[in-house]
């Protein structure tokens, strides 16, 4: 069975079990939700949050909802999932549509935070050209929106802008080293074309916008699914496996936690710069961390090989001093790649 094929059954199976999901969520009365400041009138903004119900997103929609604003969240599902955004269904300043962005909505609001897009290799690579159209025909869509209601638009695009970098760190005026037709060209070549995008809107139709380029985010939430170094390594821990390392492990990558990501994200697009801004963590790490084994807390009596647990490690990457109240939009560009 090809690798291709290997993903599709991965989706179709994920897919199948949101849907299920969605339907047991649905029929549940929700009635205790999170605090939620009350705002003037005059300050409430009506939020749309595309990708809404994603890993990152709904950490967003926590907080612009904490913030008292009115939240509209649109998500096709096919990454997103409803029980992420669970506890606000029945809010009265919330509201969640079951909409893909590659058609347009008629929506009034005041800001729009563009996620909606497939972000891990399985999925992005089960569609190619839906992921294109996704980056594309929904950047266009957004921004039409944006345009007709005056709102301020934010991009999430990605550090594999840079391609496979050469210059490390990167920063925010590197080009990049890029592969227009490799495997991950559909997702790379989409946000960069999302990018130009969002800046012939400005210059020609002076849409207000902001775009956040993010390298590798990890915390609650995440699909275990998505392919990447992070979950990979949990996953494999919690189930008892040998963790997996390339090559001798040396590679480096570069960790931050998803709410200094949404910190950034809203001072982002709150603040007065106009021009992309890296979001990340400025620390690189090795894959492989040598020292004592804590690998017992999460499976017994298994040979290690001294690796620790990528899950016991990264408890460790999010100092309390580098947390939210320290980020920085200082333009400076986080090292490594999201890969």
């Amino acid at each position: 069975m090809s690798n291709l094929d290997n993903i599709k059954r991965l989706v179709q199976s994920e897919v199948r079990a949101e849907l299920l999901n969605s339907v047991s969520v649905a029929t549940k009365d929700v009635h205790a939700y999170p605090p939620v400041k009350t705002l003037p009138e005059i300050e409430k903004l009506r939020i749309l949050v595309t990708g809404g119900a994603g890993f990152v997103g709904s950490h967003l929609v926590d907080r612009l909802m904490m913030a008292g604003h009115q939240v509209i969240v649109v998500d096709n599902m096919f990454t997103g999932r409803q029980k992420n955004v669970a506890h606000w269904l029945g809010h009265p300043n919330f509201q969640l549509i079951v909409h893909d962005v590659v058609e347009p909505i008629m929506l009034e609001v005041d800001q729009i935070y563009h996620l909606a897009c497939p972000a891990s290799p399985p999925h992005y690579q089960y569609n190619p050209i839906k992921t294109i159209k996704t980056s594309t025909e929904g950047t266009l869509n957004m921004l039409g929106l944006a345009k007709r209601t005056r709102a301020r638009m934010l991009l999430t695009s990605t550090s594999e802008v840079y391609g496979d970098p050469e210059v490390h760190p990167q920063s925010e005026s590197y080009w990049g080293h890029v592969n227009p037709i490799g495997p991950r060209a559909c997702y790379d070549e989409g946000k960069r074309v999302a990018e130009t995008m969002m800046y012939a809107y400005e210059k020609q139709a002076a849409v207000e916008v902001r775009v956040a380029r993010i390298f590798n985010t990890f915390g609650p939430r995440m699909h275990p699914n998505d392919g990447r170094v992070v979950s990979n390594f949990i996953i494999q821990a919690v189930q008892g496996k040998d963790i997996t390392i390339y090559g001798e492990g040396l590679q480096t990558r570069s960790f931050q936690y998803v709410d200094d990501l949404v910190e950034g994200l809203i001072r982002l697009m709150d603040g007065n710069y106009s021009l992309p801004v890296n979001i990340g963590n400025p620390d690189e790490y090795k894959v492989k961390v040598r020292g004592p084994c804590s690998c017992d807390q999460t499976r017994r009596n298994a040979d290690c090989r001294s690796v620790c647990c990528m899950s016991l490690v990264l408890a460790g990457l999010r100092d309390p001093d580098q947390g939210s109240d320290r980020v920085e939009l200082d333009h400076s560009g986080p090292a490594g790649d999201n890969r």
